[in-house]
């Protein structure tokens, strides 16, 4: 069975699974949303789906409960639990997993944190998805991961070793002189609970149509943490095969399970010519994203906007709309003829539809009738280049009077 999609019940396929044999479970169960959930790959030629539904919590907990109960069996002591859930049934799952496991062994809620678009109901807009960490002892397999201080983190806090004082206070380590003691080699902050993980957007070459696919690099961090090379890890419910090809990359053994024959022939294809997004958010970080000049968008203050990042056409579109299209803006830069910055728009406005955009002039380079002759644009001097040119023409009439 090892490195093997299985297809079939999980709560039967596993009891031919030996006992305290896996290191790591990750499941990602039926989240209880009443629901039937369907989508096509890209290329339209399939259609996966399953069924979320159930009459009531109790059916939904027994459901659970049995094949959690099965599981924690075929953990090894120092093996650990991860199950996926949302709103709809955290709270079925943590009681569940607080029954089966003890609630000594709850070790973390995490929270997959990501922006998504949507045309949200009346209330807030869902971004966030939780994962139980359970572990079947204290003596449980963990390998920290570091990530990078904080923008505001200060030079002592990096350099100076901490105590406590008498009062159990954290404090500065000093020596008898009262010198700061160094704190040795730091690698940066243990990994928190909050992971800001991107969702898989619908380009991403990894994504293959499966109804709540999950991005690999948030399997690869669950298997990182909590198991080493060649042990084994087994996805009870595995889908599209995520978790399984985020193992076979990061040398891993596995075993996945699932009902659906379309979603294990999905897997097997997927585990043999495994492809993965690489995500340059994380890689660069969001404000690496935060790539507008503060200055040329300063000059639309009083209007309502939302600034656009990436796009050398535009650099805002306002809340207002014309004719039913959106309305562009883009604010001449230093050194940038009137004439260029009007060609980059007028690009934007045809892959957009605009009908009718916005440039701001900032300099004296060009005189707008002269080379402004693009349907659409509508050329505005911003206010410090209409007062220069109020000033320069009282000079004028100084002059000649």
């Amino acid at each position: 069975m090892i490195n093997k999609v299985i297809a079939g019940d999980c709560l039967e396929k596993m009891k031919l699974i030996e006992k305290s044999s896996v290191s790591l479970i990750y499941l990602d169960p039926p989240f209880f949303t009443k629901k039937k959930h369907v989508l096509s790959n890209k290329e339209r030629t399939k259609v996966f789906s399953f069924d979320d539904l159930w009459e009531n919590n109790k059916g939904y907990a027994e459901f659970l409960n049995a094949r959690i109960e099965v599981m924690r069996d075929l953990l090894k002591e120092d093996g650990s639990i991860f199950v996926h859930c949302d709103k709809s049934a955290q709270h079925i799952v943590r009681a569940i997993l607080d029954n089966v496991f003890g609630v000594e062994n709850f070790q973390s809620e995490i929270i997959w944190s990501y922006k998504r678009w949507s045309n949200s109901k009346k209330g807030l807009l869902p971004s966030h998805q939780n994962i139980y960490f359970y572990s079947k002892s204290k003596n449980f397999k963990f390998n920290t991961v570091y990530t990078a201080y904080s923008e505001t983190t200060n030079v002592d806090q990096i350099l100076q070793r901490r105590t406590r004082d008498k009062h159990n206070k954290s404090i500065y380590d000093t020596n008898e002189v009262g010198e700061a003691k160094y704190s040795g080699q730091k690698k940066g902050v243990p990994l928190n609970d909050v992971w800001d993980i991107p969702y898989l957007n619908p380009k991403a070459k990894e994504r293959v149509g499966y109804p709540t696919q999950k991005p690999l690099i948030l399997l690869e961090r669950i298997i990182q943490l909590t198991t080493n090379e060649n042990d084994l890890v087994l996805d009870p419910f595995c889908g599209s095969g995520t978790t399984c090809v985020a193992a076979k990359l990061l040398n891993r053994n596995f075993i996945g399970i699932d009902q659906s024959i379309e979603a294990v022939q999905l897997s097997q294809t997927r585990i043999a010519n495994p492809v993965k997004t690489e995500s340059n958010l994380l890689k660069k970080g969001r404000s690496s994203y935060v790539n507008k000049d503060k200055e040329a968008l300063s000059l639309l203050s009083g209007l309502e906007y939302n600034a656009v990042q990436r796009n050398k056409g535009i650099d805002a579109i306002l809340v207002n709309s014309f004719r039913d299209s959106p309305v562009l803006v883009r604010v001449q830069k230093p050194n940038e003829l009137l004439s260029e910055a009007a060609s980059l728009l007028a690009k934007a406005m045809e892959s957009k539809k605009s009908k009718k955009s916005i440039l701001i002039q900032t300099n004296h380079d060009e005189q707008p009738n002269e080379v402004i002759a693009l349907k659409g644009i509508v050329v505005l001097k911003s206010l410090p280049l209409q007062i220069e040119s109020s000033l320069g023409s009282e000079e004028y009439l100084k002059k000649v009077s």
